[in-house]
């Protein structure tokens, strides 16, 4: 049995529908159902698929991102911030060029404990010098020059983060938002 200060996160970024796919991969949309919370760092692109997470997450923390239009970015933050099991959670999109990302992002976010940004579609999971956790769980729809698509889980537990875990996903996803 799970005790009950866990909180189980699921984090997925770079979603892009209809652009990337015609629908999110059904093993995301299972993973969304078993999260505590969701965090989504930008890149929606369609309205659909953020009343699609809303009405199936417990609960949804998310920003726009730079492919978002006014619709989604009415709704939605540029950055949002959430504590979690302790923790001081962080979500943007965009956090620039990796070189000196971690540097920046401590320089920008002095207040948090995780930060969580999409944007590059790459998976990436560091720690800054001063201790702010970087993470960025790619894309469920769009690999780019990846091997594979990708989304994160994790869990806050007595006020750390454990269990950090990115998840690859088939290329081709036959069922998505209107599955069961």
């Amino acid at each position: 049995m799970r005790p009950t200060s866990d909180v189980r996160l699921l984090l997925t970024s770079d979603t892009h529908l209809p652009r990337r796919a015609r629908r999110l991969p059904a093993e995301l949309l299972t993973a969304i159902e078993a999260a505590d919370v969701v965090l989504h760092a930008g890149d929606w692109v369609d309205v659909a698929t953020l009343d699609l997470l809303e009405a199936r997450a417990a609960r949804l923390l998310g920003v726009h991102g730079n492919n978002d239009g006014p619709e989604l970015r009415a709704r939605l933050p540029e950055v949002a911030r959430a504590e979690l099991g302790g923790l001081r959670f962080g979500i943007v999109h965009e956090t620039g060029p990796a070189q000196g990302r971690e540097r920046r992002c401590e320089e920008r976010f002095p207040d948090l404990d995780v930060l969580v940004f999409g944007h590059s579609h790459i998976p990436w999971d560091s720690t800054a010098p001063g201790g702010l956790r970087l993470l960025n769980p790619g894309s469920p729809t769009d690999r780019r020059r990846q091997p594979h698509c990708t989304y994160m889980t994790a869990v806050v537990t007595a006020g750390r983060l454990a269990d950090v875990r990115l998840h690859h996903l088939p290329p081709r996803h036959p069922v998505g938002p209107g599955a069961p």
